[in-house]
Formats: C-alpha cells, sequence, structure tokens
C-alpha cells in the first residue's frame, strides 16, 4: 500500500505566491469555486491576466460594472486599467 501523499510544507506553498510588495490576504471560501462560476469573459481574461486576482474582487468589479449599464467589453478595459494601475504600484 502507498501512502497517502501529505501537502507541500507551508515554506514551498508561500513560495508560489510570487514576490510583490503589495499584502497578502487570507481567504474565507475557495477561490477555484468562486473562479469556476465567473462569466465566461470574466472567466478568459482572469486566465490571461499579468498578476494574480482574486475571483471575487474580479467578480465584485464585473457587477458592478455591469449594475451600471457597461458592456463585457467595458468592463474587461477597466480590469485591464486596474491591472496596469497595479502594476505600477506594485514595481518592484
Amino acid at each position: 500500500m502507498t501512502p497517502a501523499p501529505q501537502s507541500a510544507p507551508q515554506s514551498l506553498r508561500a513560495a508560489n505566491l510570487g514576490r510583490t510588495a503589495l499584502p497578502r490576504r487570507s481567504r474565507k471560501v475557495d477561490p477555484m469555486q468562486t473562479y469556476d462560476r465567473l462569466p465566461p469573459a470574466l472567466r478568459h481574461w482572469l486566465a490571461h491576466a499579468a498578476r494574480p486576482w482574486s475571483p471575487a474582487s474580479c467578480l465584485a468589479i464585473w457587477r458592478r460594472s455591469r449594475a451600471r449599464g457597461c458592456s463585457p467589453d467595458k468592463v474587461i478595459a477597466r480590469l485591464a486599467r486596474a491591472e496596469a494601475q497595479a502594476l505600477r504600484r506594485d514595481a518592484l
């Protein structure tokens, strides 16, 4: 019988977060489940984003913008601007 795989040590899991000056946050829900429930256009943008995004924060921007009458393309443009701003803040 093979032993059950053990989870990676905390230091290895933390190494996957990348190098950033932005603060880390703990999550109360599974981000992958949130990701799976995203609208397809938003999920596609998130999959190709230049930095790690919280699916919940993207969904909040999406819902707020759509409630204001923005088209999906305009919401994606808004996210791209937010990402560019975050990349400028995070310049190491």
